[in-house]
């Protein structure tokens, strides 16, 4: 099992652009919001500094995709 990445909230929105999810707005609560072409799902992303293992955890899981396959998203940063 990969280890997850410690991360910032913008590093992880760099991340899963790459993946193909699109910004389609800033909440005021310095959320980021992603939607991807075809899925049902949203990915709320907080701009916090160092985003908390179990958020990021539920996030790529949200994504469909593994921990593996983010970890190489954010190397190609």
């Amino acid at each position: 099992m990969a280890k997850l990445p410690v991360v910032s909230g913008k590093e992880a929105v760099k991340a899963f652009e790459k993946d193909n999810w699109k910004v389609i707005r800033k909440a005021k609560s310095r959320h980021i919001i992603m939607k991807k072409e075809g899925m049902t799902t949203t990915l709320s992303i907080p701009e916090h500094r160092v985003l908390d293992r179990g958020l990021l955890r539920a996030l790529i899981r949200d994504a469909y995709i593994s921990v593996e396959r983010f970890n190489k998203l954010l190397v190609k940063s």
